[in-house]
């Protein structure tokens, strides 16, 4: 394990952080629905690994063993993530569609998906936040209620990503998106930053000559700078009210009835794991956005989701559960930001099978039980629903 100890102080604004370490594999998903002892459920002892524990409470240790800095590397993080020089042509960051001010989603929500730095590619789903990311496990195989093997965890909507670090290297490179060809393009202009200095005494001596290493210390970097305080704050109502120091009112109680009685919300989104998400993958029965610029440019277009990644027809239109944290600052909704506000969302729980006058995206594999899909749901029940929803907004 090596350890780099040429250290500087960048003075930014003060973060309150946590460290993870990370030790997990890129795992490529093959007919998820299988059966147990399938020979296909392969996952490895070490993506099955739990993550390292940090040596101590200043330093992370990244995935190649590197050694750094756990506040030096938040803050280069910081940098890069907010770095409009990164993306071709120049204009984009992270931030730019991952925004603090909206829940670290896209500001401009007239959109079901985000514009690209050319400004004129869109990408093919709706921005989903980036707050709570930190708490999405990696991915792992279950035992479902039929006996097979179902998914759990990983990023991005479909879960083809195992880690933040490796999310995190994917919008450098995608044409719809920050549009750069290659890592090479990346690292030339961090080598022509501001910040440069920073990069090389947190890493070492020319490593901005190897773009390789160098763009993985980048995904490092923001993938720390992620899990940060200040993107999982857990300053919400819902928070103060846990620990004591607010309380309900009489509306946001009845919602958080609601929630977790009548509108069966705690199923997928159960408030016991922080984040309220279970991290499955799920076909709900969502319909096409006729907006989405993916629809437009070719009617037939149908999203497959995890389908895609797995290959297993079983899994087509399955998402993962989002988390509900600074659900009312997030619109657009649902993978495809088919619907613009809550209530849309609730009334199409509360109705997808009765009354809805839209057919599903993906007419396979969609999600019953319970009384999903007809919750019978009145108005009022509803506005009650949207108000405890609002608890879960972030100061």
């Amino acid at each position: 394990m090596k350890k780099i100890s040429k250290l500087k102080s960048i003075e930014l604004i003060k973060l309150g952080i946590f460290t993870l370490s990370i030790s997990i594999s890129t795992v490529t998903y093959a007919n998820i629905e299988v059966n147990e002892r399938s020979p296909r459920n392969n996952i490895t002892a070490q993506q099955r690994r739990a993550p390292q524990a940090p040596i101590n409470t200043n330093t992370t240790i990244l995935i190649d063993g590197t050694v750094v800095n756990t506040q030096q590397l938040v803050e280069l993080g910081n940098l890069l993530y907010h770095d409009t020089n990164l993306s071709n042509p120049v204009g984009q960051s992270c931030a730019s569609c991952h925004d603090i001010n909206t829940g670290f989603d896209d500001p401009n929500s007239s959109n079901p998906s985000s514009v690209g730095a050319d400004q004129e590619s869109f990408g093919i789903r709706n921005s989903p936040t980036v707050s709570y990311s930190a708490f999405i496990p990696p991915p792992r195989f279950v035992p479902s209620r039929r006996g097979t093997q179902r998914l759990i965890g990983g990023l991005f909507l479909d879960g083809r990503a195992s880690s933040l670090e490796e999310q995190a290297k994917g919008p450098f490179l995608n044409p719809a998106e920050m549009g750069n060809d290659t890592e090479q393009d990346v690292i030339t202009k961090i080598s022509e930053s501001t910040y440069a200095t920073e990069f090389e005494l947190l890493f070492g001596d020319d490593i901005l000559l190897n773009a390789e290493q160098a763009y993985n210390y980048v995904a490092d970097a923001i993938a720390a700078f992620e899990r940060s305080t200040i993107f999982s704050p857990f300053s919400s109502k819902f928070d103060q009210v846990q620990a004591g120091t607010a309380s309900f009112t009489a509306a946001e109680n009845r919602g958080l009835n609601i929630f977790n009685t009548k509108g069966q919300c705690q199923v997928c989104h159960d408030g016991n794991r922080r984040v309220f998400s279970n991290f499955s993958y799920r076909n709900i029965g969502v319909p096409s956005n006729p907006q989405l610029p993916a629809f437009i440019n070719e009617p037939n277009f149908t999203d497959l989701g995890l389908g895609a990644v797995s290959g297993n027809t079983q899994n087509d239109g399955e998402f993962r559960v989002p988390t509900l944290r600074n659900i009312a600052d997030t619109a657009p909704y649902m993978h495809n930001g088919v619907f613009t506000t809550l209530r849309e969302v609730i009334e199409f729980y509360n109705t997808r099978d009765t009354t809805f006058p839209a057919s599903p995206e993906v007419n396979i594999n969609i999600a019953q039980g319970g009384r999903l899909g007809e919750l019978n749901l009145t108005v009022n029940e509803i506005d009650d629903l949207i108000t405890f929803l609002g608890t879960l907004s972030d100061e």
